[in-house]
């Protein structure tokens, strides 16, 4: 029987190779010309949020790069934790090249979940830019670990992580806890991670994470200050679905290191399938921004085209700063397997993560 682990690096290698060869010959993108017509670039969440910062900023870039350079305009449409909007996208969207969808780990979640509000297919979407994020797990200076080759010393200790809820992003480090085998309590009904921060500050969390500017502005200090320990970063997927080292975090091991060097063998198993599927789609390719159903090629073509130049764009890249990071972002073809694999999991671990959240946190999704 094949290593589960193995099973897992297999089945996001084997998504990304399926899908570079299942890209078609694109139109040319001179055909399509945009010029005086406003573009609606959908966004299920209030302003403000990061999806929504996330977009406001790559708009007039994107307006720049497409042909006849258009005016592209963000189209707030919060509810339902990002379902309601994307699902009256997906319901409403015309395939013309005048709307697109910028979406969220927090709107994947739910369509991997198998969340029965969901009323789009991720995969009837054609994703045209693909952007990670990043975070880092740490602890307190006090417990007198040094890095993850020690957890084994408080495996045993009650941990407490502040949430924000059982479903949200927080479900990746929930899963990441689980695999680790460490005995945490999840508190649920944070606003948001600075809370969890705040918490950890107070001595009321022991076990934190924060994205990776939020780690870099308010929890280094803490680092330097000998207040706090890193334990490891989520890491990101290469081109080849590998997890590799975070680059904002060259010197903190990832995930998949840190289990190692806790347990002396790789991680592997059901929940490590899970987990990889949630950590996919909630940091490795966080936001993607697609174009409905049915839009042709030769306009997609142009998207990609069009984001690809932005990405490369000198003023973009001077300016890019604490909303896209050290990130590369993914552009052209490199968009369609990080997609794949950031909207797919496998159906066993599926109904294991279902089963987890049921019996764990009284979480039902029928």
């Amino acid at each position: 029987m094949k290593s589960p682990m193995r099973l897992a690096r297999g089945a996001v290698a084997a998504v990304i190779a399926a899908a570079g060869l299942a890209l078609a010959t694109p139109g040319p993108a001179a055909a399509v010309d945009f010029s005086g017509k406003t573009v609606e670039w959908w966004i299920p969440f209030s302003e403000g949020g990061g999806s929504d910062v996330w977009a406001r900023f790559f708009a007039p870039y994107l307006a720049r790069h497409l042909p006849g350079q258009p005016n592209v305009i963000i189209r707030n449409v919060p509810g339902g934790g990002s379902i309601t909007g994307t699902n009256e996208f997906a319901a409403r969207a015309r395939p013309d090249g005048l709307s697109l969808l910028g979406t969220s780990g927090s709107t994947q979640f739910p369509y991997l979940l198998g969340d029965t509000r969901v009323r789009y297919e991720m995969a009837d979407f054609e994703p045209v830019l693909v952007s990670p994020t990043g975070g880092v797990v740490y602890i307190p200076a006090s417990f007198g670990i040094t890095d993850a080759s020690e957890l084994g010393q408080i495996a045993d200790r009650e941990l407490v992580y502040a949430s924000q809820g059982a479903t949200s992003l927080d479900l990746v480090p929930m899963l990441a806890f689980e695999v680790l085998g460490l005995n945490v309590r999840h508190v649920f009904g944070m606003t948001g991670r600075g809370d969890g921060r705040l918490a950890f500050e107070r001595g009321e969390a022991t076990i934190d994470y924060q994205t990776s500017s939020a780690y870099l502005t308010n929890v280094v200090p803490l680092v330097e200050a000998g207040d706090a320990v890193p334990l490891f970063s989520y890491g990101v997927l290469d081109a080849e679905g590998n997890v590799q080292r975070d680059p904002s975090f060259p010197d903190i091991p990832h995930f998949l290191e840190a289990y190692e060097m806790m347990h002396g063998e790789p991680p592997s198993g059901v929940a490590f399938d899970a987990y990889m599927a949630f950590f996919s789609a909630g940091f490795a390719a966080q936001k993607p921004a697609m174009l409905p159903r049915g839009t042709a090629p030769e306009i997609v073509e142009a998207y990609r085209q069009a984001f690809a130049e932005a990405v490369a764009d000198p003023a973009l890249q001077a300016a890019k700063g604490e909303v896209l990071g050290e990130y590369d972002q993914a552009v052209g073809e490199d968009t369609v397997p990080l997609y794949q694999v950031a909207t797919s999991i496998d159906p066993e671990a599926r109904e294991w993560v279902r089963g987890y959240l049921r019996d764990n946190h009284r979480v039902t999704l029928d």
